[in-house]
């Protein structure tokens, strides 16, 4: 684990930098973010929680989310008419967001269990439930976006 200095280094010089490459891709790699909700409700009670948590908690909570995102975006993605290349260079950048701030965290504390329900159900109603279409691709992306946009408010915070 390294240092929490560093740690608050990183995250200041090179996570929103890096966040704004992968929200950017997010957007040009496919259409027009849908307009349709998903039938999972996004844990706004959860992200309130995380914004009065000490550093190392966000840090963790950051971290889960960005892994948690990655699994969801390893599905069946034959439906999926988005760019290629920046979906992987997407995808790459998540990637390595998630090395930088695991190596950030203590493996002893356990990620937040109400964070890991909300995506195992994001991904069984809406991409097993509507057999991994590409409707239901860019409802996932629309909740990526949602969430990696709300990762950044309490970066700044």
């Amino acid at each position: 684990m390294q240092s929490v200095c560093h740690c608050c280094d990183w995250i200041q010089h090179h996570y929103g930098h890096l966040s704004s490459e992968y929200l950017s891709l997010l957007d040009q790699m496919g259409g027009d973010i849908t307009e349709q909700d998903a039938p999972v409700f996004f844990p706004t009670s959860l992200y309130r929680h995380i914004d009065d948590a000490g550093f190392e908690d966000q840090v963790r909570f950051r971290n889960e989310t960005i892994y948690q995102i990655t699994k969801l975006f390893d599905g069946n993605m034959k439906s999926v008419t988005w760019d290629k290349k920046k979906r992987d260079d997407f995808l790459n950048i998540l990637e390595r967001q998630f090395e930088n701030l695991k190596s950030c965290v203590s493996p002893a504390k356990k990620p937040e269990r109400r964070l890991k329900r909300y995506f195992k159900e994001l991904n069984r109603k809406v991409l097993r439930k509507m057999n991994y279409s590409a409707q239901a691709w860019e409802l996932i992306r629309k909740e990526t976006k949602r969430h990696l946009q709300r990762l950044d408010i309490f970066k700044a915070n």
